[in-house]
């Protein structure tokens, strides 16, 4: 299940919502629209514990520093045999569009793991939420070149495949409402998941797929609280969507990053221009469904 990377999906037949969508969205601001350069910082969290977390992260920049502002986080997670580099086609896309993507390498399920364990991935929500916890000591650590850029009262969590039951996994009873997304690639869900405040959830898989079968996916769309969107790429497999220049991924690049620009930033524009987006004859279909 190693993966590739990259970025947003979409394309559209099936139903569309017309307005805004519903969900637990403020309207803030319009995200920004220039291409950021980006930057790329890693680090550890918890080196001396049993489950250090190296940790990649990807910046909007300046020059030689941050840009100005404060940007929304995204955790990315990936799925198993694979590492936050290899989903750079999308992680460093979603940095440049104005958001602080962070990425974690799990301890037993990551490429190259000394004791790889499939079963470890019931553990990697707990693992999501240390980095989240450590992003806000960060921003508020003087001195440190991300502090007061980081906003961490506007949090997606994202993932593919195994990564994206482990973002399912996070979204348990009692979430902060400072988690206000998620993106469920090729992925489903986990015990518990889903139980926690509704939040706007986007699902894209291949109907092709034959590691997680599209039927996974499908169950976890229909077991959201809050509002949901299912990107299907038809006839396409685990991920091959996700390298950049193959079918649907500029539909997948468009419609990810309009949605954490609606879920985020609270851009209305962004949420109505998700069914454009996701549109490709014969390549993609897309359909909403609302808040229970």
């Amino acid at each position: 299940m190693a993966l590739l990377m990259a970025l947003l999906m979409a394309g559209v037949t099936g139903c569309a919502a017309t307005g805004d969508p519903a969900g637990r969205v403020t309207p803030t601001r319009a995200a920004p629209q220039l291409q950021y350069a980006v930057a790329v910082r890693t680090f550890v969290v918890d080196p001396g514990s049993a489950r250090p977390l190296p940790v990649t992260l990807w910046y909007p920049a300046q020059g030689s520093r941050v840009a100005d502002g404060r940007f929304p986080v995204v955790l990315y997670s990936h799925g198993l045999a694979s590492l936050p580099e290899l989903h750079s086609g999308l992680t460093a896309r979603w940095a440049a569009a104005g958001f602080v993507v962070a990425a974690p390498a799990y301890p037993h399920t990551r490429r190259g793991a000394a004791r790889f364990s499939r079963a470890d991935v019931r553990h990697q929500p707990a693992d999501g939420w240390r980095v989240i916890r450590h992003l806000v000591q960060l921003d508020r650590r003087a001195g440190d070149p991300l502090a007061g850029h980081l906003d961490v009262q506007r949090m997606a969590a994202a993932g593919h495949s195994a990564g994206g039951f482990t973002t399912a996994g996070m979204f348990t009873s009692g979430h902060p409402v400072s988690l206000r997304a998620g993106i469920v690639i090729a992925g489903g869900g986990m015990a518990g998941s889903f139980a926690g405040p509704p939040a706007p959830m986007l699902f894209v898989h291949g109907t092709a797929d034959s590691v997680v079968p599209l039927n996974v996916g499908r169950a976890a769309y229909h077991r959201t609280p809050g509002p949901a969107w299912f990107l299907s790429l038809l006839g396409q497999g685990h991920g091959e969507y996700l390298v950049p220049g193959r079918p649907g991924f500029a539909q997948v690049l468009g419609v990810t990053t309009d949605f954490l620009r609606w879920t985020l930033y609270g851009d209305p524009e962004a949420a109505r221009r998700l069914p454009t987006h996701a549109l490709l004859s014969n390549i993609t279909s897309f359909e909403s469904r609302p808040t229970r």
